[in-house]
């Protein structure tokens, strides 16, 4: 993978796919693009707009994006693996998906908390939704 995009949240799911990917980069003959991913939701129109500013809920996304970044950064710093960040805005499983097809993206690596049985079937799991919409290989780490 040349050009792969890392999705994490910031848990120790995501902490291991990065641990994966420094890995697998490390291993390289040549110097992979890693774009380190997070998202969150958007905040549409409705009753929120009429007491919080933009400014506000902006700030509010890009500091809950950041703490999401925070330990895959880190791990990616550590390890001297060049990345570039990005905090998406909206449905996770189509951002990522949108993003890895809009930007070239080989594969898209990412933890899965692995939910399973019932309580993946009620909720759904990010994992489920990013292999649905990626038009590209989707590597999932348990």
């Amino acid at each position: 993978m040349n050009k792969v995009l890392l999705a994490v949240d910031g848990s120790e799911c995501s902490d291991r796919a990065v641990r994966w990917v420094i890995g697998i980069v490390s291993s390289m003959n040549k110097p992979a693009e890693v774009h380190l991913v997070t998202v969150q939701p958007a905040i549409r129109e409705g009753l929120i707009r009429n007491f919080v500013s933009n400014d506000a809920i902006e700030t509010y996304q890009r500091e809950e994006g950041d703490k999401g970044l925070s330990s895959a950064r880190t791990l990616l710093d550590a390890a001297g693996i060049a990345h570039v960040t990005h905090i998406l805005l909206g449905p996770v499983g189509s951002a990522i998906g949108d993003f890895a097809a809009q930007n070239g993206c080989d594969g898209i690596v990412m933890g899965t908390r692995g939910l399973g049985g019932v309580t993946g079937l009620v909720l759904g799991s990010v994992a489920t939704q990013v292999l649905q919409v990626a038009t590209v290989p989707v590597t999932l780490i348990k």
